[in-house]
């Protein structure tokens, strides 16, 4: 389980710092998560969202090393493919994107809607890819601080959900709010 659990971990990682250096060499910052922000309470979800993002990652590699798991296999199996589904979805969302991706809310950046792909069935797919790759790890390599850090993140990343679903409204009005009432956050359609 620990190289599945790594291998889980480097497909989805290497593709978000894959993403990262492709828009670089196009002069795109990705990483918008709390910088260039005055510290408002958008600032300080970002902040806090990056903290509990890079913590979970430790938690993650840590438990698959140090902890036994005691859940059944049939549930360990459910992780195995719970993190591979995140990271299917995960380089889906971002490939979908294209240079729209963006890592936190990037106020002043030229950027799109993207409304069709993986998109037509989830507002937030890379989201959701985040949270099956938590929960996938849980899975493989239960134990209760791993519990604590993973609903952790998933709760911080659900909050930026929310600023960041305020900021598209504000900024896109009616054609971002129209896709909203068609698209479900996570997954479905209405």
């Amino acid at each position: 389980m620990k190289i599945i659990g790594l291998l889980i971990l480097a497909v989805f990682y290497a593709v978000y710092i894959i993403m990262m250096v492709l828009q670089k060499r196009k002069g795109i910052q990705t990483d918008q998560i709390a910088k260039g922000k005055q510290k408002t309470k958008v600032f300080y979800i970002e902040l806090t969202m990056k903290i509990a993002t890079y913590s979970v990652v430790a938690a993650e590699v840590l438990s698959l090393f140090l902890a036994p798991t005691y859940l059944p296999q049939t549930l360990v199996a459910a992780g195995v493919v719970l993190g591979f589904i995140g990271d299917i979805l995960f380089t889906v969302s971002v490939v979908t994107m294209k240079d729209s991706w963006r890592a936190g809310i990037a106020e002043n950046d030229k950027t799109e809607i993207i409304k069709d792909g993986i998109y037509s069935i989830s507002r937030n797919p890379a989201f959701l890819a985040f949270d099956c790759v938590y929960v996938g790890l849980l899975l493989m390599a239960f134990n209760w601080v791993l519990l604590v850090f993973s609903v952790f993140a998933m709760t911080m990343l659900h909050l930026q959900i929310l600023q960041e679903e305020r900021f598209l409204s504000k900024t896109f009005g009616a054609e971002y709010n129209d896709y909203k009432g068609k698209v479900r956050r996570y997954l479905g359609r209405k």
